[in-house]
């Protein structure tokens, strides 16, 4: 068994959070267009030991319409839209039964997830996919994620994996974003063509230099290339998630990773909390808000959730997902956070203990208005 000694990458080893992304042409042998059953197991034992050491682990899977091809015998052709989609639907199944049997033999749960463009730019579905992501983890469970190909269109969807899993990265707040990729990391020019490529070991700051570094690979079965690569990067770091680009085709790639493989790090200068405060700033409205009381005023000065039973009144309309002032009795402006009720839920609710949420809303919400960590104190 490897020791946490042996672990000597230092924002993995101090990541409680870690989103893994797997592409298609690791997952998915170019030669037969089957999943790579052997790599597949190996990558299981990494993730088995990462568990042990109480990581998080959430992954983002490429290989639905890769594997849908071959399913529905479309191969050997270039694929419209509609039969990308119907390959997706085909492909995905088999994708995720791969995954419940890999995880099966070793007792770990898994669950899959297909998310849309919407449902992550969107701030109320947003919110409901960091709740599912959140409740999966805190039952340990490991999610499986991939973009919902079957409906998307060209026009509202990432279309490759990489940025998926770094906004995957960003709404579920993760310390470390790894993609495994056909490539070892960053180099100044591709080195499959050239033999002056010079190797970039780690990134603190995305230049214009940096993005012109980035060439698009070439790969048989995956969409993505260098490029986004640096898009991902460019919106992990900025969340205050490390993102590291490492080679995954051999077997335990990933443990060779924890181990000191070699990889390139692109450098967050933010925790992810710290990240997600400064948007919360940047974002908020402040022709909306609550009022609370001075009871709430005071558990929001030792660092406590906001609760629905501290709620005055409020102004008539917003979303949930929505970053709202919260006031004070005066009216003296306290902070702001993400609101977990609409204007007309919290009209009904507020005032009211958590317990009696769910007898008020027909449906059981989440305990507090305002959670601790998505609120700004002044």
């Amino acid at each position: 068994m490897v020791s946490l000694k042996s672990i000597n990458i230092k924002s993995i080893d101090k990541a409680k959070r870690i989103v893994l992304k797997v592409g298609s042409s690791l997952i998915v042998n170019p030669n037969t267009g089957y999943i790579n059953s052997t790599w597949l197991e190996n990558l299981a034992q990494d993730i088995l030991f990462l568990l042990s050491k109480n990581k998080e682990i959430l992954i983002v899977s490429s290989g639905a319409i890769a594997l849908g091809k071959i399913e529905l015998n479309l191969q050997n052709k270039a694929l419209k839209l509609a039969e990308k989609q119907a390959a997706a639907a085909a492909g995905q199944i088999v994708l995720a039964k791969a995954w419940k049997n890999v995880f099966e033999k070793m007792q770990i749960k898994c669950g899959q997830i297909l998310v849309g463009h919407s449902d992550l730019e969107t701030r109320r579905n947003a919110m409901n996919t960091r709740a599912t992501l959140n409740t999966l983890i805190k039952l340990k469970v490991i999610p499986i994620i991939n973009e919902n190909d079957t409906v998307a269109t060209l026009e509202i969807r990432y279309g490759d994996n990489d940025q998926l899993a770094a906004r995957i990265a960003q709404l579920a707040e993760a310390d470390v974003l790894i993609l495994l990729s056909d490539i070892d990391g960053l180099y100044s020019k591709d080195p499959k063509s050239s033999k002056k490529a010079k190797f970039i070991a780690e990134v603190k700051n995305i230049s214009k230099n940096i993005e012109d570094m980035a060439k698009n690979t070439k790969s048989n079965i995956a969409s993505g290339g260098m490029i986004t690569k640096i898009k991902a990067a460019k919106i992990s770091t900025t969340a205050g998630c490390h993102l590291i680009i490492a080679r995954g085709q051999d077997n335990n790639s990933l443990l060779k990773l924890f181990m000191g493989g070699k990889h390139t790090i692109f450098k967050a200068n933010l925790t992810p909390l710290s990240a997600k405060k400064k948007w919360i700033l940047r974002e908020r409205n402040k022709l909306k808000f609550i009022i609370i009381d001075k009871d709430a005023e005071k558990a929001l000065v030792s660092q406590k959730n906001l609760l629905a039973s501290g709620i005055k009144s409020s102004s008539n309309s917003y979303d949930r997902g929505e970053i709202i002032d919260i006031l004070s009795i005066n009216k003296k402006l306290l902070g702001c956070g993400i609101i977990a009720y609409d204007a007309k839920e919290i009209k009904i609710i507020k005032g009211k203990k958590s317990k009696d949420i769910e007898k008020l809303l027909g449906y059981k919400g989440r305990d507090e208005a305002i959670n601790k960590n998505d609120m700004i104190i002044n």
